[in-house]
């Protein structure tokens, strides 16, 4: 069998997949490798005879929904581009990586994966173009709310003046529909603000909040399925309980209703190690997901969903999504999210130890 696999390796039809500086494997149908190329092994750190023949999972491990985007590329003969995919090695540190999956017609080999490492570098500069748009985000809510909340108060007031001078109850109606409107802006902008509220931190269980959540979303849509996949071993975590719980509801929320009340969620925990937040190196950190099957982020408006007032639903505010990000970001904290048909994906990462 060694003879075989090194003979294909080498003199096959992909050989010519070595003179790349990328990372190049090939898969079959059932997502099982049937090439690795230089670069591949190099990358790794695995020789291609340990896995030739191997499924995809054994050298990735968990890959945060690849799976899934690999199964719908087949499904589809679609090619798809996935960003920052982090994967663990056993002793090793974890892999930042860039992967574009393309669809391949060749005897065995229906998939063709081509990993990119993602510079240090580039990598903090994503982090702080995330972090300027958060902060442009607050500066965007907290003026509009301040703009809005006076007049807002004097269009109110002078309808119930409005109100108590007229004798016709028809045209009062009028002046309520005024009245609750203005009361419900209102609220709005309280909610808008309250992003910008100092935190109180104590030390919590991150399970516990996410049951609370749990709890919430279900009394709310029945027909949701709500899937927990955790880490029991995670250590506590210093936070507020209210700001946290607030912005994962807002994100199951946001799913819930983007399925119509109909669906998966499913909640997963795992820790992460030597992770770099608001530019600051942390020796561990909780890594929280927020997984759903629904229809997914629709695609103009995927790389503004954190912006405020901007949403993917009918009568949606807008403010969910930008809220939850406030609240993660004060916790010094991360928020992103892949999204694809079928799949859409929330990742907060929150820092658990001290800086390295």
């Amino acid at each position: 069998m060694s003879n075989r696999v090194h003979h294909v390796q080498s003199s096959g039809p992909f050989a010519g997949l070595d003179l790349l500086s990328t990372a190049v494997i090939l898969l079959d149908s059932g997502l099982v490798i049937r090439y690795m190329n230089a670069g591949a092994e190099n990358l790794f750190a695995f020789s291609h005879r340990k896995l030739l023949g191997e499924p995809l999972t054994k050298l990735l491990g968990s890959t945060h929904g690849l799976e899934s985007a690999l199964t719908n590329a087949l499904l589809t003969n679609w090619s798809y581009t996935g960003q920052d995919l982090k994967v663990e090695r056993p002793g090793a540190e974890p892999l930042s990586l860039d992967c574009t999956v393309s669809p391949v017609e060749a005897p065995g080999v229906n998939l063709l994966l081509e990993f990119r490492p993602i510079d240090a570098q580039l990598r903090v500069a994503r982090e702080e173009q995330l972090l300027q748009q958060q902060q442009a985000n607050r500066e965007l809510i907290r003026n509009l709310a301040h703009e809005i909340k006076n007049p807002l108060g004097g269009i109110r007031g002078s309808a119930q003046l409005l109100e108590g001078e007229l004798a016709d109850p028809q045209l009062r109606e009028y002046t309520e529909v005024i009245i609750a409107e203005a009361d419900r802006l209102q609220d709005l902008m309280n909610r808008m603000l309250s992003a910008h509220c100092a935190i109180r931190p104590l030390q919590l269980n991150i399970h516990d909040v996410l049951e609370r959540v749990r709890k919430l979303v279900l009394a709310e849509f029945p027909d949701v399925t709500i899937r927990r996949d955790y880490d029991t071993s995670l250590p506590d975590l210093t936070a507020d309980r209210e700001q946290l719980i607030q912005a994962i509801l807002n994100i199951a929320r946001n799913a819930a209703q983007a399925m119509h009340g109909r669906g998966e969620i499913r909640f997963k925990t795992r820790i992460a190690r030597q992770v770099t937040l608001a530019k600051r190196r942390y020796k561990l950190a909780l890594e929280l997901q927020v997984i759903d099957n629904g229809p997914g982020i629709p695609e103009e408006i995927r790389d503004k969903i954190f912006y405020p007032l901007v949403s993917g639903r009918e009568g949606g505010s807008g403010l969910g999504l930008s809220l939850a990000q406030s609240f993660v970001e004060q916790h010094q904290g991360m928020i992103e999210v892949d999204s694809r048909p079928g799949q859409t994906r929330f990742i907060i990462q929150l820092p658990i130890s001290d800086r390295v």
